[in-house]
């Protein structure tokens, strides 16, 4: 296991990390109803001399540019120890569903934007960890697909070039999919059900050699 007791671990990212956390901390019964409770459910179960404190700070509609913008108050101020990020899903799927907008986010803008959030995790916790955004398509050269595995690159990118834990979440989902149809997952291809989301857990738990 490589967390540490009495420790604060946060997430932060868009609606797939928010699912209805309470405001203005998502913090014990208040962790929303994705993967970062279910993360936090496991952990306690399995490992209750932790004594982790879970934080959710996820917002719906988030893109990268709006972590930026809240980074100060909704991380820096809590002291996290470790730092989980997900966010990309917002930045591809607006290209797509209103690419008339004059704000895009473009690759190169999301790496930028990216590689500054990490500085700034790296700079004040002991670990952070990069997911990878995904989307829920088994076809890999329909174009939102083709476009989101492009931003996943950079991520991956950045967590080398920074020595950081990337959590190849496109990856396990495609496992799943090659077995079972997207709709099993979500009715959108963006936000998960109940067990898109423990697939996300479980890959995070996986790579801190959770003892299943």
């Amino acid at each position: 296991m490589q967390l540490e007791k009495d420790k604060t671990l946060l997430f932060i990212g868009d609606s797939i990390t928010d699912c209805g956390r309470s405001r203005p901390i998502g913090e014990g019964n208040g962790l929303g109803s994705g993967y970062v409770h279910l993360i936090h459910a496991l952990l306690e179960s399995q490992y209750p001399e932790l004594n982790l404190r879970t934080l959710n700070m996820g917002v719906n509609g988030n893109r990268v540019s709006n972590l930026q913008e809240r980074w100060d108050e909704d991380v820096v101020i809590q002291e996290p120890d470790y730092i989980s990020i997900l966010i990309g899903i917002n930045d591809v799927w607006r290209q797509f569903d209103n690419p008339s907008a004059l704000m895009q986010v473009t690759i190169d803008i999301y790496e930028r934007s990216l590689v500054k959030l990490v500085e700034q995790a790296v700079a004040r916790s002991e670990r952070v960890f990069l997911m990878s955004p995904f989307y829920l398509e088994e076809n890999t050269e329909e174009p939102m697909r083709k476009k989101m595995d492009e931003y996943g690159r950079v991520v991956e990118k950045i967590a080398g070039e920074y020595n950081l834990m990337f959590i190849d979440i496109q990856k396990n989902f495609d496992s799943y999919l090659e077995k079972r149809a997207t709709q099993t997952l979500s009715p959108d291809r963006v936000h998960p059900n109940v067990t898109g989301h423990m697939i996300i857990a479980k890959a995070f738990l996986d790579k801190i050699d959770f003892e299943w």
